[in-house]
C-alpha cells in the first residue's frame, strides 16, 4: 500500500514539472522575442536613410546607405528651387518668415553674408516686410548643368532677375541676380517641420531631402569663387 501511495505521489508531481517547464520556455521565448524587437528598432533608428534620385530630379530618401553622388538634375533643381523660395515675397509670403525657412537649406558661415546681400533687394530695406499692395518675384533664366569640384562639391551659374511690382507700378522693376552658387552633399537634411507647417516649409523640407546645401554664392564674374 505504501508503494502505492509513493508511485501516486509521484505520478502527481509529473504533471506540475511538465507544466512549470513549458511556462519557462514561454518565459524564454517572450524574453527573446522581445529582445529582438528591440534590437530591430534599435537598428532601425541608427541606421542612416539614403537618398534616391528619380529621372525628374526629384530626390526622396531610403535606407540604408549614404552618398556623396547627386544626379545632375536634382543639383540643378534644388539650386534653382532654393533660390525662387527664398527671393520670392510678398506680404502673405514675408521676406523674413521666408528666410527663417529657407535659410536652413544654407551652411551656417554663409547665412550672415547673403542675408545681408537679399535685404538690400528689399526697397525698405529691411526683410521685416514688403509694402502693401508689393510683390517680388525671381525669374530663373538659366540654371548652368553643375561643374564638379571635388568629391560631394559642384558649381552652378545662375541667370535670374527678382522682379518687383506694386499697386503703382504694374510693369515692374527688374534687378539682375546673377551667381554663381557652390553646393556640397550632406549626410542628414538640416530642415525640420513644426506642428503646424506653413506651404514654405513642406518647399523647404521637400528641397533638403536632396541631402544638399549652399555653402557659397558669388558674383558672376568672381574668378575667385571657391
Amino acid at each position: 500500500m505504501q508503494l502505492v501511495k509513493t508511485e501516486n505521489k509521484k505520478s502527481s508531481i509529473l504533471p506540475l514539472l511538465a507544466v512549470g517547464t513549458f511556462g519557462l520556455h514561454l518565459f524564454t521565448l517572450l524574453l527573446l522575442l522581445f529582445h529582438g524587437s528591440m534590437i530591430q528598432n534599435l537598428k532601425q533608428q541608427l541606421t542612416p536613410q539614403s537618398l534616391v534620385q528619380l529621372l525628374d530630379g526629384q530626390a526622396i530618401t531610403v535606407d540604408p546607405q549614404q552618398t556623396d553622388q547627386r544626379h545632375p538634375e536634382t543639383i540643378r533643381r534644388f539650386v534653382g528651387e532654393t533660390m525662387t523660395l527664398m527671393l520670392t515675397w510678398s506680404q502673405q509670403q514675408p521676406p523674413i518668415t521666408v528666410w527663417e525657412i529657407s535659410s536652413q537649406l544654407l551652411a551656417n558661415e554663409l547665412k550672415p553674408k547673403f542675408q545681408a546681400e537679399i535685404t538690400n533687394l528689399n526697397a525698405t530695406g529691411q526683410l521685416a516686410n514688403v509694402s502693401r499692395g508689393t510683390e517680388y518675384i525671381l525669374v530663373l533664366e538659366k540654371v548652368s548643368q553643375p561643374t564638379k569640384i571635388a568629391d560631394g562639391k559642384w558649381k552652378i551659374e545662375l541667370l535670374a532677375n527678382q522682379l518687383n511690382f506694386s499697386s503703382s507700378n504694374n510693369l515692374g522693376n527688374s534687378t539682375s541676380f546673377h551667381k554663381q552658387i557652390l553646393v556640397r552633399a550632406i549626410d542628414e537634411s538640416a530642415v525640420s517641420l513644426p506642428t503646424k507647417p506653413l506651404p514654405w516649409h513642406l518647399a523647404a523640407y521637400r528641397l533638403g531631402e536632396a541631402r544638399l546645401e549652399i555653402y557659397e554664392i558669388c558674383d558672376i564674374k568672381d574668378n575667385n569663387c571657391s
